[in-house]
């Protein structure tokens, strides 16, 4: 390996530190931006009121989320470059990224069954996608 990679794959845990600060001050801004009603922050009312799209709360850190996600990907290839490509479960081979598709399309639908099919609070969704993803990076 040369020194120059040596030099620059040590530097992996600053850009994903800074990726999880980017995340954090962008999440706080978007929570700190919410109107107040009745004395207390309105979560799901539109973040630009008139605006062309409902941009609320739960929707732009979706997206946030997804693009903290992919660039968390991107530090993680940079610090351990190739993906580590295996043969799992499905029987094909798939890569980090692979499988952290597989894991965002199955939880896309496990959040959506749990939408027409049950009454329960939708953090018991998240919690059964996360277990779900961690399945997926485990064995798919």
């Amino acid at each position: 390996m040369s020194k120059a990679h040596d030099h620059s794959s040590r530097r992996w845990p600053v850009a994903f530190a800074a990726v999880l600060v980017v995340y954090a001050v962008v999440a706080m801004s978007l929570a700190m931006s919410l109107p107040v009603k009745d004395g207390a922050r309105d979560w799901t009312a539109p973040l630009i009121p008139g605006g062309w799209m409902a941009w609320s709360f739960p929707t732009a850190m979706f997206f946030l989320t997804i693009f903290a996600l992919l660039a968390c990907m991107a530090v993680w290839e940079y610090a351990r470059p190739g993906g580590h490509p295996r043969i799992g479960i499905l029987r094909f081979e798939t890569t980090r990224g692979d499988r952290l598709f597989i894991s965002l399309l199955g939880s896309a639908f496990i959040h959506l069954a749990w939408l027409g099919l049950s009454d329960l609070s939708l953090w018991w969704a998240l919690v059964v996608s996360v277990l779900y993803a961690m399945v997926v990076f485990r064995t798919v």
